[in-house]
């Protein structure tokens, strides 16, 4: 039978598409291979010093999937004032501010401004109410004033919570389309550090009327924190330096019980110089740093939502043993354990 054009136009669009995601697999998994190598290289290494068969790799898992929008942010209800009723709390110098924020762009603002404008307007309520304006109120518009002081305090930590994880750039931090660092370079978390430090100041600060926060310094940040996807690609080395862990601990345990030493001693300290023992300990540094650092930031919020304490527990502590920080902690110590007294067999003499 006769193909026909559109049946070879629908062949190449079916076979171009399967092009393009082999494609994208192979670019995704760059860093992945390259950091992979490495070890493949040293558990080859080790594996011929003990005139052993290398061990079988297994992929490791990828990090899970960031709680989507819906799970990681909070509602927050517009305000029901009136335009006129909020009028006659104009001597608060709210009219303006929320006049600004009810325009076409204030209502499709991001997360971030929608915080400053939250920041904003508390303040300038507290500072109200702080003041002899009350007094020279109605009753009704007394009440009003404190109804939307109570509201706003009670929205305006939200609203910070919101500021970060409503970000596309803290979003794209944990993207699972990320690789593992790869080996023989240097780790640039002095820019990232201080963009976390600076998010958590601004929330343990929020209400403190002497603290000012700014516009640009905050998107500045936001910026720094997604110019990489900097604790994606920090989890996913965890996962994979835990796993070739494991598996070359059990090649050592392995040439333990049988007894193996090492054919030949000279090339057993060399081994321990090898590209994967920096990358060890490198990985070990950044992770514990960083690490620590989100755990702070999240520590200064005084909301959270359930999806994502769950990530954080499973993905971000450096506490629970199933997390990968523990993980990878354990394979270490097992590994030096290992590693130490395989030398020392190694460094004896045939008898």
């Amino acid at each position: 039978m006769e193909k026909t054009p559109h049946r070879l136009n629908e062949r190449f669009k079916h076979r171009h598409l399967i092009l393009l995601v082999l494609l994208a697999t192979l670019l995704s998994s760059c860093g992945n291979d390259e950091a992979d190598a490495m070890f493949a290289n040293y558990q080859q290494r080790l594996a011929t010093s003990l005139d052993m068969p290398p061990p079988e790799r297994t992929a490791p898992e990828n990090i899970a999937a960031f709680p989507n929008q819906e799970k990681r942010l909070f509602e927050l209800p517009e305000m029901r004032e009136g335009l006129r009723n909020v009028y006659t709390l104009r001597e608060c110098g709210i009219t303006n501010l929320i006049a600004r924020h009810n325009n076409s762009l204030g209502k499709v603002a991001p997360p971030s401004q929608q915080w400053l404008y939250e920041l904003a307007l508390w303040r300038r309520l507290e500072s109200c109410w702080q003041s002899d304006i009350p007094e020279q109120l109605s009753e009704e518009d007394r009440k009003r004033l404190e109804r939307l002081l109570v509201m706003k305090t009670r929205q305006l930590p939200k609203a910070s919570w919101n500021a970060l994880f409503g970000s596309s750039e803290w979003v794209s931090n944990f993207s699972r389309a990320s690789s593992p660092l790869p080996p023989g370079k240097a780790i640039e978390l002095d820019r990232p550090l201080a963009a976390i430090a600076y998010l958590r100041k601004a929330t343990r600060k929020q209400f403190d009327l002497d603290w000012q926060a700014e516009s640009s310094v905050l998107e500045n940040h936001l910026q720094a924190l997604g110019r990489e996807p900097l604790s994606a690609a920090l989890l996913r080395s965890l996962l994979l330096a835990s796993q070739r862990l494991d598996e070359i601990n059990n090649l050592l345990e392995r040439a333990w019980r049988a007894g193996k030493t090492c054919s030949d001693a000279s090339a057993w300290p060399s081994l321990s110089k090898h590209q994967a023992m920096t990358y060890l300990k490198t990985l070990d540094q950044a992770g514990s740093r960083w690490l620590a650092a989100i755990e702070k930031l999240l520590e200064a919020h005084s909301v959270t939502r359930s999806a994502v304490s769950r990530y954080r527990q499973e993905w971000l502590s450096l506490d629970n043993p199933t997390a990968p920080w523990q993980q990878f902690q354990a394979q270490r110590k097992r590994f030096e354990t290992n590693w130490r007294r395989t030398g020392e067999r190694c460094a004896r003499p045939e008898s």
